[in-house]
């Protein structure tokens, strides 16, 4: 059974010192920019070719964190910031934005590109398409259970898992709240945390209900090593040092054969305790806040943690060969393994008192001192009556050190074809009136479908809602299929596609790339949500080679980059609709009040009510203001059909907000005008 990688966060260098001193076998770390935690101290250029080059010398490997989605204006910029990791020697690439992954390919043909979990991939069909792509790793979902990432390590990819750190209530690169509540974006590594901030179904102006309890499946490593993954990786490039030092040592421990110390573990820094539960499909007991005793013992125990990677941790051995013979130049050869390096001193004098002996050599040679290398085997050809200086030989040893290091650094450092590829795009421009503006329209219940039917280009039904009258009230050849934002029985929805696959209906909507992969096996015409996180005109490209008919830019985009994004294939936004915030596996209503209780809202501290939209696996908060922009429907210039979501509207509302009437209460305009970090 295959050992898997032990993979560490590096949010400052610092950090990375203690998870290489501490046995990480790989690191993740981020530039200034384009990482989904730009709050970490992260790595200037320098820093990260020094970090590299430290990754190197331990054995280890480090994966650059490109994980945002990126704007246009910012295209070239990261273009040659990927460039300049690839000539870092930079092993890896962590990649959300498929405009991105278009780029770095680009750039760097034989760059190694890993499907961050940002990608929201949390199906066997979602991971094939991230192969067929050219992605050699993908990060799944931290919603799955061990059985879905059972059937997802058959794959023929890397499967990388988080096995302990903070928990977002949201699937990753599905949560928008920080975004529209505070222009935040996690999807641009600026997340706020609103979730941590009092919400609730009861009024309970103390209560977190969106915040959930750490993860930690470190006393679960023997069923992932049985599973397949490949990768364990630990969340926190946030945390200070003492975290990354006692979570990678208990995962050592863990892997060894041993209990890990969860008690240490949750010391130094836990919400109330840790979590398997959607590891273990055991989810009633997930919630959780941090504490004040919780800051008080991690306080306590810094000192002692630190001690962990106080001192180098010793990666190789190092066997020596010493030839010190009467009239020739002094030769000391170093090995580790196959990798060798010789240095040649001065021809020794002959020795006026005390000849240099053997056990000289030997002492002098074995002091390595606070470094990677420790002593093995040391051989000394010496001539008897011979007189070298300990100087001399500590000056030989340091350079054939240094000789041994940088052929480590060298046989550790990956070698890239770095093109001259710059990231150009061709203006496009649709010229499109308000009057030749389709809609496009989200439905949740038959009554609005039916409505929505008398003004909408197409209507987007859930497959759950779809049944043989259907088509008896709405035009088939209008129907786009929506699936469920989070596909719980692949297997499942599968068969249910195929079956109104089979009954004529040819349009799908997708939501992540796990939808486009089982829409596009089945034969159906693709349309992308806006939870594609379609942000950029290279995004917009490359899921028109994946076959999408058009897509949904990302509710995260300012009306000026929309006009200017460059793409062939059609696009549209959403104009009118509660916008979700969040989509979650475990529901914060159940977990405060119960089902039979349910309020089918939350409210923050500002008193403001959240919608909750409950469907059979997942739930859906939403916005507690609605977006309106029909009254500015003009100023997009460059789409070809607008969006609008319903929620709880009758037929009369559906009605009147396809026809663009403002709705009662308060109204927003998301992000078009206030942009995102």
């Amino acid at each position: 059974m295959k050992r898997p990688e032990i993979l560490a966060p590096a949010g400052s260098m610092e950090a990375l010192t203690a998870a290489l001193r501490t046995g990480a076998d790989a690191v993740y770390a981020g530039g200034k920019n384009f990482s989904a935690r730009n709050n970490a101290a992260n790595f200037t250029n320098e820093e990260l070719s020094e970090a590299i080059r430290l990754c190197h010398l331990h054995n280890a490997k480090l994966y650059l964190a490109v994980n945002t989605v990126i704007s246009d204006t910012e295209a070239e910029k990261f273009c040659r910031f990927i460039k300049f990791a690839a000539e870092a020697g930079a092993d890896g690439y962590i990649v959300q934005d498929l405009g991105a992954a278009y780029i770095i390919r680009s750039a760097v043909p034989n760059a190694v590109l890993h499907g961050s979990t940002q990608l929201s991939v949390h199906t066997v069909s979602g991971v094939k398409l991230l192969k067929s792509m050219g992605f050699e790793r993908a990060v799944p979902a931290r919603e799955l259970s061990a059985d879905t990432l059972k059937k997802i390590c058959r794959e023929d990819i890397e499967v990388e898992v988080f096995v302990h750190g903070a928990l977002c209530m949201s699937v990753s690169g599905q949560c928008y709240m920080s975004a529209i509540i505070g222009s935040r974006s996690a999807n641009r590594g600026c997340c706020g945390q609103a979730c941590r901030l009092p919400f609730s179904a009861a009024e309970n102006k103390s209560f977190s209900a969106l915040s959930l309890k750490d993860l930690s499946l470190l006393e679960s490593t023997d069923e992932l090593c049985r599973i397949g993954v490949d990768s364990l990786k630990i969340e926190g490039r946030m945390k200070r040092p003492e975290y990354i030092a006692a979570a990678v040592t208990q995962l050592q421990k863990a892997l060894d054969g041993s209990s890990p110390d969860m008690r240490t573990l949750r010391g130094i820094f836990s919400r109330s305790g840790f979590t398997d539960g959607y590891f273990s499909g055991k989810m009633q007991d997930m919630f959780g806040v941090r504490e004040k005793d919780d800051v008080l013992a991690a306080r306590e125990m810094i000192p002692t943690l630190h001690e962990l990677y106080r001192r180098e941790r010793a990666v190789f051995t190092v066997d020596f060969h010493a030839d010190i013979l009467t009239g020739k130049p002094i030769e000391i050869t170093a090995f580790i393994g196959n990798i060798s390096a010789k240095v040649i001193g001065e021809v020794p004098d002959t020795a006026r008192n005390a000849p240099t002996d053997e056990e000289t050599v030997k002492k002098q040679l074995s002091k390595l001192g606070d470094t990677v290398f420790k002593c093995g085997n040391i051989t000394v050809n010496i001539d008897g009556g011979l007189f070298v200086p300990t100087g001399k030989l500590n000056e030989l040893r340091r350079n054939v050190i240094e000789k041994l290091t940088a052929l480590i650094i060298g046989k550790n450092t990956p070698k890239y074809a770095i093109t001259d590829y710059i990231p150009l795009k061709t203006a496009v421009n649709r010229d499109k009136t308000a009057a030749e503006i389709p809609v496009r329209t989200f439905c949740r219940t038959e009554e609005q479908a039916k409505a929505a039917a008398e003004l909408s280009e197409y209507v987007i039904i859930p497959e759950s809602l779809i049944t043989p009258k259907t088509t008896e009230r709405i035009p088939q050849s209008r129907i786009i299929i929506s699936p469920p934002r989070f596909i719980a029985d692949e297997d499942k929805l599968i068969s249910r596609l195929s079956e109104l696959r089979e009954l004529g209906f040819n349009r799908l909507l997708c939501h992540t790339l796990d939808s486009a992969a089982i829409g596009k096996a089945l034969g159906f015409k693709l349309h992308g949500s806006f939870t594609m996180n379609m942000f950029n005109s290279f995004s917009a490209e490359y899921l028109h080679k994946l076959d999408f008919e058009d897509c949904i830019v990302s509710i995260e985009t300012t009306v000026t980059q929309l006009d200017t994004l460059s793409t062939d294939m059609p696009v549209g936004a959403v104009v009118y609709g509660r916008l979700p915030l969040m989509l979650t596996r475990n529901c914060p209503i159940k977990n405060e009040v119960g089902c039979r209780n349910c309020t089918g809202r939350l409210t923050d501290r500002t008193a403001r009510n959240f919608p909750v939209a409950c469907s059979a696996d997942y739930v859906e908060i939403l916005n507690s203001d609605i977006l309106y922009m029909a009254d500015r429907i003009n100023e997009f210039s460059n789409i070809s059909f607008a969006a609008v979501l319903l929620h709880d509207e009758n037929a009369e509302q559906t009605k009147s907000a396809i026809s663009g009437e403002k709705p009662t209460g308060n109204v927003t305009r998301g992000l078009y005008y206030r942009g995102v970090l």
